[in-house]
């Protein structure tokens, strides 16, 4: 075998996943400096000190049709194996994309790694039956949902709620960026996200100007920042969208000074819903689809609400459009309401507070560490740990 350090090995495939793994990479480098921790992923897992195998958490990489993503994963799924054969890997964290990782998840077991799943199959959602596999291809689930601990153990499955690198966040403020400009004055403030992937862009850019355009007739002083999550996002959202209108600015990698500065949101559905979360900021969650994907979603979809915020409230505490297809009407309508209403909007506000108040206390990234390195029977550098409370 090829070295002697104990070998972990992250495979991410998102460029969300790119992000929930990089903190917990970073914990591990630090609680057990003798780990070897390796990765197939993105930049952010990179920054965080893995040995970087493979890209595959850049947008892009699976945005790319049905087929060739398959080949492309499988491609990988053979490149890992291949390279697991002559270096022992003691735990393989694969990084949500459960479609993708399952796979790896397989081969890995076989070769006598333990498996810890970093982010849990949204099953309570649809396809409840995959638990199956799931309890043969895992030792432990991190959650980063309140509910989900107590819905795995009670189907068999090792589970830990360790709370969600957005919502617990270590800094006490939001980060800055050299990238934020200060936007037109005006109001409302409107922080339109086209979300984090360029397929994303494609179906719901041009919806996002209409829905800006629409509060802008009836509210001329509007102003609009268009939050991109990537320079990739950006340029496909410019080429899909043309020329800004009057009143918007793009920005790239600013979500946290946009929350700050917004009034209101209009998101594509994600993870960027807990960003508004975070900041107490009212949003309306959308994702354009076809109407046979619509369809096809209300039979699939078993949790009664698809946008995290109400997810988690257990109602519907922020307007939502996903998937949603036919006329942009009703959209218009909740977002010319948002736009005009205060009171509703702070509300809302006092609602986001009431779920994001479910996550305090909890550190992801470190709890999430000491989750792998307890399912590896490794130590923990408590003086470390001591270090890290008493900053």
């Amino acid at each position: 075998m090829a070295g002697t350090a104990p070998i972990i090995l992250f495979t991410a495939f998102e460029p969300s996943g790119d992000a929930h793994a990089a903190p917990v990479i970073r914990e591990l480098r630090r609680l057990n400096p003798e780990l070897r921790i390796v990765a197939w992923g993105g930049r952010r897992m990179e920054a965080a000190g893995a040995e970087m195998m493979g890209r595959t958490a850049d947008d892009g990489t699976m945005g790319i049709p049905a087929l060739d993503k398959i080949l492309a994963i499988r491609k990988v799924a053979g490149e890992i194996d291949r390279w697991a054969a002559i270096n022992q890997v003691l735990v393989h964290v694969p990084v949500d994309s459960p479609a993708a990782n399952f796979p790896m998840c397989k081969r890995m077991k076989k070769r006598g790694a333990r498996v810890v799943h970093l982010v849990a199959p949204q099953m309570w959602a649809w396809g409840g039956w995959r638990i199956h596999k799931l309890r043969r291809l895992t030792d432990h689930v991190i959650c980063l949902l309140p509910f989900e601990e107590a819905w795995f153990r009670a189907r068999g499955v090792d589970a830990t709620f360790v709370g969600h690198p957005v919502l617990n966040d270590p800094h006490e403020s939001f980060a800055s960026s050299d990238e934020w400009k200060e936007p037109a004055q005006g109001t409302p403030k409107v922080l339109l996200l086209p979300g984090s992937r360029s397929i994303e862009v494609d179906r719901n850019g041009a919806l996002l100007l209409e829905i800006f355009a629409a509060i802008r007739r009836d509210f001329p002083q509007a102003t609009a920042v268009v939050a991109a999550a990537s320079p990739v996002v950006a340029q496909r959202f410019e080429q899909i969208t043309g020329t800004l209108p009057v009143g918007t600015t793009l920005m790239t990698n600013v979500i946290d000074q946009a929350a700050q500065w917004c009034d209101f949101a209009v998101a594509v559905s994600g993870t960027v819903t807990l960003d508004l979360t975070r900041a107490r900021k009212p949003v309306i969650g959308l994702y354009r689809a076809g109407a046979l994907a619509c369809v096809g979603a209300r039979i699939m979809l078993k949790a009664p609400y698809r946008l995290l915020p109400n997810i988690l409230a257990g109602r519907e505490l922020v307007p939502e459009f996903v998937p949603y297809s036919g006329s942009s009407e009703p959209i218009l309508a909740a977002a010319l309401k948002m736009a005009g209403d205060a009171k509703w909007r702070a509300e809302i506000s006092k609602g986001l507070d009431a779920v994001a108040s479910t996550f305090a206390g909890h550190d992801p990234g470190l709890e999430s560490a000491r989750v792998i390195l307890q399912v590896a029977n490794l130590s923990v550098d408590r003086s470390t740990t001591v270090e890290k409370k008493s900053r």
